[in-house]
């Protein structure tokens, strides 16, 4: 199933020359499965032409509220849509918005809304700077609309860089997703992910990790957020791009990442330990590049002695506040069921995810896995083959039958 099967979105432009990334919007969220009513305003037409936008959503576009079989547009279209989103929102439209004008057919439509509301604004760094623009925006959020800050960055043609940049399509359409998210069952939660892979350091050039991309653990997190959540994701090497929602903590070394984890989960209502943390480390990293031996090719090279890595689970868990779920995972070659079981008891997890390094679409590198899931004091549930971003939503379906049990 597409993120957005389904679902209605209003998608309404105003004049503004980021309006061109509203087109690449629309194309994403029709991909996504959604049906997409575009309401142009008339400035929003001397920078896009409608057309343009039947074309990516194969619906007609809207702009005008007068005219043979229009009266009751405004009211039709917001009564069809799951979610509004403005983007761009120009000064101007913020500025009407907020004082409740409804004299053409997006402002008008606004007001007969009750859907959720997404503005993107995009404008000139100093209009953005403005103290009008400013009440306006916090008047609108008091509303209970969601005002997406918009990017720092190049600014048109000789206006030099600043804040006023419109986000990407992808940066919007995360938001919109979390919008349109029907439970919102973690509102209030605080949950701290772990993802990628730690490196660590031989010498400054070289150093020792492993395959892990992180996937698994971004998709849990970026679930996590469009459910509600405050997800503070503790990150090492990642080979996938992270959305907008999660507060991204970076870190390099296994070291390093426990001291994000002691620092956060005092305050955590669920822990999940989706990173691949390296088990060992050299004893001491060289503060030199390490060169190769100068006797010929076939010298040893110089030796590395390997010290263990402190676990992050056992040294950390201590600090959990009462009642908060701890979810580990256990990659494994050999006798899965028993070594994930272990590790439940061992590390007094409420959960362990376990998933095999050597079958075809599991563990690394991929975007499947295929799981087992132990809940302590419970039975094992398999999870059969499927991407990581559905698998995200089943283990947080579990950590929120543990969540509520409690």
């Amino acid at each position: 199933m597409r993120p957005f099967d389904g679902r209605r979105v209003l998608l309404g432009v105003t004049g503004g020359i980021a309006s061109y990334k509203s087109v690449m919007l629309a194309r994403l969220l029709t991909q996504g499965g959604a049906h997409v009513d575009v309401v142009m305003t008339r400035a929003s037409q001397e920078f896009v032409g409608a057309i343009t936008f039947e074309a990516v959503t194969g619906r007609k576009s809207y702009s005008e509220i007068f005219g043979p079989g229009n009266a009751l547009d405004h009211i039709r279209l917001a009564r069809e849509a799951a979610v509004f989103v403005v983007a761009p929102a120009t000064a101007d439209f913020l500025a009407r918005a907020a004082h409740g004008h409804a004299d053409d057919l997006l402002t008008a439509s606004l007001l007969a809304n009750t859907a959720p509301v997404l503005l993107v604004p995009a404008m000139n760094d100093r209009m953005w700077a403005n103290a009008q623009t400013a009440k306006n925006v916090a008047h609108l959020r008091d509303l209970g609309y969601s005002v997406l800050d918009p990017d720092a960055g190049p600014l048109a043609v000789g206006e030099g860089t600043g804040p006023g940049r419109m986000p990407e399509p992808e940066t919007i359409l995360t938001q919109i997703a979390r919008l349109l998210e029907r439970r919102g069952t973690l509102a209030g939660r605080r949950i701290v992910v772990t993802a990628g892979a730690t490196r660590e350091a031989i010498d400054p050039v070289r150093f020792i990790s492993n395959h892990s991309t992180g996937r698994m653990g971004v998709a849990i997190a970026e679930a996590a957020w469009r459910r509600g959540a405050d997800v503070r994701l503790v990150a090492g090497h990642l080979d996938v791009a992270v959305s907008a929602g999660p507060y991204v903590h970076s870190v390099d070394s296994a070291a390093d990442m426990r001291a994000l984890v002691a620092d956060e989960l005092p305050s955590a209502d669920v822990l999940v330990m989706a990173a691949a943390p390296a088990d060992f480390r050299p004893a001491r990293a060289a503060t030199r590049k390490i060169k190769k031996a100068s006797g010929g090719a076939g010298d040893p090279a110089a030796p590395i002695t390997l010290a263990q890595t402190e676990d992050i689970l056992k040294s950390t868990i201590a600090l959990r506040k009462p009642g908060a779920v701890i979810v580990g995972f256990a990659l494994e070659t050999e006798d899965l069921l028993s070594n994930g079981e272990a590790k439940l008891k061992q590390k007094s997890l409420d959960m362990i995810v376990v998933n095999s390094a050597v079958e075809k679409g599991a563990g690394f590198g991929g975007e499947t896995n295929r799981v087992t899931l132990l809940i302590a004091g419970g039975q094992a549930e398999d999870v059969p083959l499927m991407p990581k971003t559905e698998l995200a939503d089943v283990i947080l379906d579990r950590v929120e039958g543990l969540l509520n049990g409690r």
